[in-house]
């Protein structure tokens, strides 16, 4: 199954080409359903799942990690 990593943005904020990013879930490929359960904005930043524990996934969900790693053992670097 493919991934991606997508931002949630400050409640109330819209989603733009420079708006912070609160925080990256994981969601399965072109879900905007995070894999901790979080519904996020479908017009939210994605970015490839290979950019996961790198500086730019940060910060980074725990709970999506979790269940990424589940999914994906291989990938703990």
């Amino acid at each position: 199954m493919e991934h991606e990593m997508r931002a949630e943005y400050e409640e109330g904020v819209l989603p733009h080409e420079d708006t912070p990013v609160k925080i990256w879930h994981m969601v399965r490929r072109d879900g905007t359903t995070a894999m901790c359960g979080r519904p996020l904005a479908p017009a939210a930043a994605t970015q490839s799942a290979e950019g996961w524990g790198t500086p730019t996934s940060e910060p980074f969900c725990h709970t999506c990690g979790a269940m990424y790693l589940r999914e994906h053992p291989q990938d703990t670097g």
